[in-house]
């Protein structure tokens, strides 16, 4: 089943890529994971991936891979804790890979219901601290988990960027690179 929600007022479908930034400010775990942030390249620093019903999403993040909610709409992560760690964030927008891709119904239906299959067939599965191996598949970390899942459906998104001081670093597959190589809504737009 295919579902549809708003996130801060953005239209997500199931598969579709939320992008967050990490901290938030005028709290303390806020700004502990704004200097996490600073870590990685861009403006967005964390995915996690809509699959429905309702605020229904899945990442992977500090407990592995797990499932959790977006409550009214709203990206309140100081809210989500319970089920999402102590990952602080902010919602940025979303990516759609599939958009645009002159897909029939029944394609894009079928594509994003083996996404979410995917995923939620990884639920439990630690995180993998090992950005350079963006292939495995016993571990993951938050963008890793949406490449493989796309990956299901023949969509490759890892670009190759690459951090010029840092050797292999085009194996990671970054929060960025998905938002910059794909459809994507920012919120407020």
């Amino acid at each position: 089943m295919i579902y549809s929600y708003q996130i801060e007022g953005l239209v997500v479908q199931t598969g579709d890529i939320i992008c967050t930034r990490n901290g938030k400010p005028d709290i303390l775990p806020g700004e502990f994971w704004f200097l996490v942030g600073l870590l990685v390249p861009g403006d967005v620093d964390h995915v996690a991936i809509y699959l429905g019903p309702d605020g229904r999403c899945i990442e992977a993040g500090s407990r592995g891979v797990t499932p959790f909610s977006v409550h009214d709409g709203i990206w309140d992560a100081e809210k989500m804790t319970d089920e999402r760690g102590f990952l602080i964030d902010t919602f940025y927008g979303v990516a759609a890979p599939l958009d645009g891709m002159e897909l029939s119904e029944n394609e894009e239906m079928h594509m994003r219901a083996k996404i979410a299959e995917y995923c939620l067939a990884q639920i439990g599965k630690p995180y993998n601290l090992n950005f350079f191996n963006a292939e495995s598949e016993r571990a993951f970390y938050c963008s890793q988990l949406a490449y493989k899942a796309y990956e299901k459906v023949g969509i490759n998104l890892n670009t190759g960027l690459a951090i010029e001081q840092l050797p292999g670093s085009n194996e990671i597959v970054y929060p960025q690179e998905i938002w910059d190589s794909f459809s994507h809504r920012l919120r407020g737009e």
